[in-house]
């Protein structure tokens, strides 16, 4: 059963593709209307549900908000195929290295959108 949460972050997501950017979990669950959780497990939950119930989506487009993902994943092989570059592997998590015109920040987002660069 598909939940708002997730509908809400799919329209986040085409947002994205649409712009060619990415954006941090908090700013992706602040454009969609809730709160991205502890350690941006609201937002995973959704994420998880907006695979299953729109495969077709960019969902890699959505990235913790210090951007560290586990390295060898589907996300950085995506992220890279996109052009993204990573610093070197430390106990199995990458840091996304982005410059700031790659990423999405809305007139109307909080403060806390930067990620590593």
């Amino acid at each position: 059963m598909m939940s708002a949460r997730a509908a809400a972050v799919a329209e986040v997501l085409w947002e994205l593709k649409r712009a060619d950017k990415v954006a941090t979990y908090s700013v992706v669950a602040a454009r969609a209307g809730f709160s991205a959780g502890a350690n941006g497990r609201a937002m995973q939950t959704a994420l998880k549900a907006v695979r299953r119930d729109w495969p077709h989506l960019e969902w890699w487009r959505a990235i913790s908000d210090d951007g560290a993902i586990k390295a060898g994943t589907e996300q950085v092989q995506e992220l890279t195929s996109w052009g993204a570059e990573f610093g070197d592997e430390v106990k199995g998590m990458v840091a996304l290295k982005l410059d700031e015109e790659r990423l999405m920040i809305w007139e109307d987002a909080p403060e806390n959108a930067s990620v590593n660069s």
